[in-house]
Protein backbone atom coordinates (compact mmCIF):
# COMPACT_ATOMS: atom_id res chain seq x y z
CA UNK A 1 0.00 0.00 0.00
CA UNK A 2 3.13 2.43 0.79
CA UNK A 3 4.55 1.77 -2.44
CA UNK A 4 1.24 2.48 -4.44
CA UNK A 5 1.29 6.37 -2.56
CA UNK A 6 4.79 6.60 -2.80
CA UNK A 7 4.47 9.94 -4.37
CA UNK A 8 2.96 11.04 -0.94
CA UNK A 9 6.51 10.30 0.54
CA UNK A 10 9.10 12.86 1.51
CA UNK A 11 11.75 12.50 3.52
CA UNK A 12 12.09 15.98 5.57
CA UNK A 13 14.87 17.36 3.83
CA UNK A 14 13.21 17.44 0.45
CA UNK A 15 9.23 18.09 1.96
CA UNK A 16 11.44 21.31 3.25
CA UNK A 17 13.22 21.77 -0.12
CA UNK A 18 10.04 21.84 -2.31
CA UNK A 19 7.70 23.93 0.26
CA UNK A 20 10.69 27.11 0.11
CA UNK A 21 11.10 26.52 -3.39
CA UNK A 22 7.19 26.99 -3.99
CA UNK A 23 6.68 29.57 -1.54
CA UNK A 24 9.84 31.83 -2.79
CA UNK A 25 9.41 31.04 -6.61
CA UNK A 26 5.34 32.01 -6.26
CA UNK A 27 6.85 35.27 -4.22
CA UNK A 28 9.17 36.30 -6.84
CA UNK A 29 6.33 35.05 -9.63
CA UNK A 30 3.73 37.59 -8.09
CA UNK A 31 5.58 40.47 -8.25
CA UNK A 32 6.05 39.32 -12.34
CA UNK A 33 2.17 38.78 -12.35
CA UNK A 34 1.68 42.50 -10.68
CA UNK A 35 5.17 44.62 -10.41
CA UNK A 36 3.75 46.89 -7.58
CA UNK A 37 5.95 44.82 -5.19
CA UNK A 38 4.89 47.02 -2.10
CA UNK A 39 1.38 47.59 -2.72
CA UNK A 40 -0.13 45.01 -0.48
CA UNK A 41 -3.10 44.94 -2.39
CA UNK A 42 -1.63 44.15 -5.57
CA UNK A 43 0.32 41.24 -3.62
CA UNK A 44 -2.65 40.04 -2.47
CA UNK A 45 -4.33 39.59 -5.79
CA UNK A 46 -1.26 38.09 -7.28
CA UNK A 47 0.01 35.51 -4.91
CA UNK A 48 -2.95 32.99 -5.34
CA UNK A 49 -2.20 32.89 -9.24
CA UNK A 50 1.62 32.44 -8.44
CA UNK A 51 0.95 29.81 -6.01
CA UNK A 52 -1.39 28.27 -8.34
CA UNK A 53 0.87 28.56 -11.05
CA UNK A 54 4.19 27.43 -9.22
CA UNK A 55 2.95 24.48 -7.36
CA UNK A 56 1.40 22.97 -10.75
CA UNK A 57 4.19 23.99 -12.89
CA UNK A 58 6.94 23.47 -10.58
CA UNK A 59 6.11 20.66 -7.96
CA UNK A 60 4.82 18.49 -10.36
CA UNK A 61 7.46 19.07 -12.80
CA UNK A 62 10.00 17.62 -10.33
CA UNK A 63 7.39 15.09 -8.58
CA UNK A 64 7.07 13.94 -12.47
CA UNK A 65 10.74 13.64 -12.37
CA UNK A 66 10.97 11.46 -8.80
CA UNK A 67 8.14 9.14 -9.68
CA UNK A 68 9.67 8.05 -12.85
CA UNK A 69 13.44 7.47 -11.47
CA UNK A 70 11.75 5.70 -8.88
CA UNK A 71 9.51 3.08 -11.46
CA UNK A 72 13.14 2.41 -12.75
CA UNK A 73 14.20 1.67 -8.99
CA UNK A 74 16.36 4.61 -8.57
CA UNK A 75 16.30 6.51 -5.28
CA UNK A 76 14.92 9.83 -6.09
CA UNK A 77 14.74 13.47 -4.35
CA UNK A 78 14.22 17.10 -4.90
CA UNK A 79 17.16 19.52 -3.36
CA UNK A 80 16.84 23.39 -3.50
CA UNK A 81 19.51 25.73 -4.86
CA UNK A 82 19.14 28.31 -2.38
CA UNK A 83 21.52 30.85 -4.38
CA UNK A 84 19.19 30.27 -7.46
CA UNK A 85 16.32 30.99 -5.23
CA UNK A 86 17.61 34.05 -3.80
CA UNK A 87 18.67 35.26 -7.48
CA UNK A 88 14.84 34.34 -8.58
CA UNK A 89 13.52 36.64 -5.88
CA UNK A 90 16.12 39.93 -6.15
CA UNK A 91 15.99 39.94 -10.21
CA UNK A 92 12.16 40.21 -9.94
CA UNK A 93 12.26 43.06 -7.27
CA UNK A 94 15.10 44.91 -8.60
CA UNK A 95 13.79 44.78 -12.18
CA UNK A 96 9.99 45.17 -11.18
CA UNK A 97 8.58 42.03 -12.72
CA UNK A 98 10.62 42.44 -16.21
CA UNK A 99 13.06 39.74 -15.96
CA UNK A 100 12.88 36.41 -13.51
CA UNK A 101 15.44 33.69 -13.65
CA UNK A 102 13.72 30.17 -11.98
CA UNK A 103 16.45 28.18 -11.34
CA UNK A 104 14.82 26.75 -8.43
CA UNK A 105 16.70 23.15 -7.73
CA UNK A 106 16.31 19.61 -9.00
CA UNK A 107 15.50 16.34 -8.92
CA UNK A 108 18.63 13.89 -8.55
CA UNK A 109 18.17 10.48 -8.86
CA UNK A 110 20.92 8.18 -7.65
CA UNK A 111 22.21 5.07 -9.16
CA UNK A 112 25.98 4.05 -10.60
CA UNK A 113 24.41 3.37 -14.37
CA UNK A 114 21.18 4.57 -16.30
CA UNK A 115 20.61 4.01 -19.92
CA UNK A 116 20.38 6.39 -22.54
CA UNK A 117 16.55 5.72 -22.71
CA UNK A 118 15.57 5.93 -18.83
CA UNK A 119 17.46 9.12 -18.60
CA UNK A 120 15.39 10.50 -21.44
CA UNK A 121 12.06 9.22 -20.10
CA UNK A 122 12.86 10.27 -16.64
CA UNK A 123 13.55 14.20 -18.25
CA UNK A 124 10.67 13.80 -20.38
CA UNK A 125 8.51 13.19 -17.54
CA UNK A 126 8.54 16.95 -15.91
CA UNK A 127 7.43 18.65 -19.28
CA UNK A 128 5.60 16.20 -20.40
CA UNK A 129 3.56 16.32 -16.86
CA UNK A 130 3.05 20.43 -17.77
CA UNK A 131 1.87 20.03 -21.01
CA UNK A 132 -1.08 17.57 -19.38
CA UNK A 133 -1.64 19.75 -16.63
CA UNK A 134 -1.68 22.91 -18.21
CA UNK A 135 -4.04 21.41 -21.01
CA UNK A 136 -6.22 20.61 -18.10
CA UNK A 137 -5.74 24.16 -16.48
CA UNK A 138 -7.08 25.95 -19.97
CA UNK A 139 -10.13 23.86 -20.27
CA UNK A 140 -11.03 24.79 -16.92
CA UNK A 141 -10.42 28.21 -17.27
CA UNK A 142 -12.64 28.44 -20.03
CA UNK A 143 -15.54 26.63 -18.34
CA UNK A 144 -15.27 29.05 -15.05
CA UNK A 145 -17.45 32.00 -15.21
CA UNK A 146 -16.09 34.09 -13.21
CA UNK A 147 -12.97 36.48 -14.69
CA UNK A 148 -10.38 36.36 -12.01
CA UNK A 149 -10.83 32.80 -10.98
CA UNK A 150 -10.79 31.82 -14.87
CA UNK A 151 -7.67 34.64 -15.12
CA UNK A 152 -5.79 32.39 -12.28
CA UNK A 153 -6.58 29.34 -14.34
CA UNK A 154 -5.33 30.69 -17.53
CA UNK A 155 -2.30 32.01 -16.15
CA UNK A 156 -1.04 28.49 -14.17
CA UNK A 157 -2.12 27.07 -17.68
CA UNK A 158 0.17 29.33 -19.27
CA UNK A 159 3.17 29.07 -17.09
CA UNK A 160 3.02 25.09 -16.99
CA UNK A 161 3.51 25.40 -21.14
CA UNK A 162 6.30 27.71 -20.48
CA UNK A 163 7.98 25.34 -17.93
CA UNK A 164 7.71 22.73 -20.31
CA UNK A 165 9.52 24.73 -23.12
CA UNK A 166 12.16 26.15 -21.52
CA UNK A 167 12.85 22.65 -20.03
CA UNK A 168 12.54 21.17 -23.34
CA UNK A 169 15.36 23.04 -24.64
CA UNK A 170 18.36 20.86 -25.35
CA UNK A 171 21.37 22.96 -23.35
CA UNK A 172 22.72 20.62 -20.57
CA UNK A 173 21.08 19.97 -17.55
CA UNK A 174 18.03 21.22 -18.99
CA UNK A 175 15.78 18.26 -19.83
CA UNK A 176 15.76 19.01 -23.19
CA UNK A 177 19.62 17.74 -23.13
CA UNK A 178 18.62 14.01 -22.33
CA UNK A 179 15.16 14.11 -24.52
CA UNK A 180 17.09 14.63 -27.83
CA UNK A 181 20.23 12.40 -26.87
CA UNK A 182 17.45 9.38 -26.55
CA UNK A 183 15.10 10.00 -29.34
CA UNK A 184 15.45 13.03 -31.20
CA UNK A 185 12.23 12.86 -33.05
CA UNK A 186 10.12 12.64 -29.62
CA UNK A 187 11.98 16.06 -28.58
CA UNK A 188 10.58 17.68 -31.46
CA UNK A 189 7.31 16.77 -31.19
CA UNK A 190 7.15 17.94 -27.75
CA UNK A 191 9.51 21.49 -27.95
CA UNK A 192 6.77 21.90 -30.80
CA UNK A 193 3.69 21.26 -29.07
CA UNK A 194 5.36 23.18 -25.77
CA UNK A 195 5.94 25.78 -28.21
CA UNK A 196 2.47 26.41 -29.70
CA UNK A 197 0.46 25.97 -26.43
CA UNK A 198 3.06 28.82 -24.78
CA UNK A 199 2.70 31.51 -27.54
CA UNK A 200 0.02 30.70 -28.92
CA UNK A 201 -3.22 28.97 -26.50
CA UNK A 202 -5.92 30.17 -28.08
CA UNK A 203 -5.22 27.55 -31.02
CA UNK A 204 -5.95 25.29 -28.53
CA UNK A 205 -9.04 26.75 -26.66
CA UNK A 206 -10.33 27.34 -30.69
CA UNK A 207 -10.65 23.57 -30.94
CA UNK A 208 -12.86 22.69 -27.64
Amino acid sequence: MAKNFSILHFSPQEAKDLLISWLTLSLAFAVVINPVFFNISNLILSLPIALLAVGTGFILHELAHREMAKHYGFHSEFRAWYPGLLIAIGLAVVTMGQFIFAAPGATYFFTREVTRKQNGIISLAGPLTNIIIGIILLIVSGAIADAWIGKMFMYAALVNFWFALFNLIPIYPLDGSKVIAWKPFIWIIFIVISGILAFMPELFTSLL
